[in-house]
């Protein structure tokens, strides 16, 4: 993580995980992205890069809404490139 690099945590129920980290992928100025449940353990992380977009998106998305299926509140800590 670079030091200039903005954190973001956002608060959301299972039943709206996938669709707000699917905006948060169209946003372009996310690096990384972190699901915590209500105990604060990580049960999904997705480093992003520049180039990953569609297909490779995808199958996270798919393996999100599995998880989201099984939390019921959860944080999405989000690292942001402010550049972008």
């Amino acid at each position: 993580m670079k030091g200039d690099d903005m954190m973001e945590d956002i608060k959301v129920t299972g039943d709206r995980l996938v669709d707000t980290v699917k905006k948060l992928l169209k946003e372009g100025n996310v690096r990384h992205i972190t699901v915590k449940n209500n105990q604060g353990k990580v049960v999904f992380e997705v480093p992003l890069t520049l180039g990953l977009v569609g297909v490779a998106v995808a199958p996270m998305v798919a393996a999100l809404g599995t998880v989201a299926s099984l939390l019921a509140d959860c944080t999405i800590t989000v690292q942001r490139d402010p550049d972008q």
